[in-house]
């Protein structure tokens, strides 16, 4: 189990005597990955960082996968409560950040950033629902990988679902090749290089949205695409909290609606408050939330018909 004395930054939600072997001789195998506590894994328990009642999601597709493949799973991190924020916080104190204890992670898949920035892992499985590989990833200095929504590989069978139509699952690693090297295991098809020579990149880079040091940071990347061949040209993206918001917490609140019958179910305020939101949205708000998204989809299509790359930062602040 975990310790805190051996886990200051509270990392950890689950640690076993020892860890889920591979099965030798695979591609993965020597590899090493933690599971964020979402994930169902027979004989480990599951609670999504919450002292709130969560449903048993059954035994993870993608993480049975994994240790077919060869990888060893050292154990279960925690998340932001239910997977519902940005900034780590959950009913088992909170995970900090691997290097800078006053700063957040990340979320919601904070302690599977930190597992791989301390090198306690060579990957880490998380979700990200709007942001939560992506964040933690940036905020810890780490990669992170969020595939396609339903692809075949990376499975959300057995996944405690925060939004089912907005989930998806993927790695982090303190590296690019070892995230390669997975997707490669999981789907048997060579990630090949790309030449940038003529690639459209548009970049997403809205004027006071981010901090000046990220700003220079992202047009930094920008120089570098231009350096190798491709054009760079800004472009403009709605805000689309008024379609996700809806969505997420109306169907977050679905997941968990027997934990909010009862009186004091066990979550943090916030997350007991935004759930209890989702469960008073009426079947027309929900809906034209539904509409609002199918547009916004059909400008973000628009704008892959005209560039091959969007680029933008995952954060607005270091």
């Amino acid at each position: 189990m975990r310790s805190d004395a051996s886990d200051p930054q509270r990392a950890w939600a689950f640690r076993p005597a020892s860890p889920l072997p591979g099965v030798p001789g695979w591609p993965l195998s020597g590899l090493t990955f933690s599971v964020k506590d979402l994930f169902g894994v027979p004989g480990w328990p599951l609670h999504a960082s919450t002292r709130a009642p969560v449903p048993d999601p059954g035994e993870s597709v993608l993480v049975r996968r994994l240790l077919d493949l060869g990888a060893s799973a050292t154990g279960k991190t925690h998340l932001h409560e239910i997977a519902l924020g940005i900034t780590g916080a959950n009913g088992f104190g909170g995970t900090t950040h691997p290097t800078r204890p006053e700063c957040v992670p990340g979320g919601s898949s904070s302690g599977a950033a930190v597992s791989v920035a301390l090198g306690q892992v060579d990957f880490a499985l998380g979700t990200d629902t709007g942001g939560s590989i992506r964040v933690p990833a940036a905020w810890c200095g780490v990669r992170g990988f969020k595939p396609t929504k339903g692809h075949a590989d990376w499975s959300e069978a057995g996944v405690l679902p925060l939004s089912r139509t907005c989930d998806h699952t993927g790695p982090l690693a303190a590296d690019l090749p070892t995230i390669i090297r997975v997707h490669e295991a999981l789907t048997g098809q060579p990630v090949r290089p790309q030449d940038w020579t003529g690639r459209r990149v548009g970049l997403w880079l809205p004027d006071g949205w981010v901090t000046p040091d990220v700003r220079a940071a992202v047009l930094g990347v920008a120089g570098t695409l231009e350096g190798l061949g491709a054009t760079v040209t800004p472009v403009d993206f709605p805000e689309v909290l008024d379609a996700y918001s809806p969505i997420v917490l109306s169907e977050a609140a679905a997941v968990h609606r027997d934990a909010l019958t009862l009186d004091e179910p066990g979550f943090l305020p916030f997350t007991l408050a935004a759930l209890r939101q989702g469960a008073a949205l009426s079947a027309d708000e929900v809906e034209a939330a539904f509409a609002r998204r199918a547009a916004y989809r059909e400008g973000l299509d628009a704008l892959l018909d005209t560039f091959d790359v969007l680029l933008a930062p995952a954060v607005p602040t270091p």
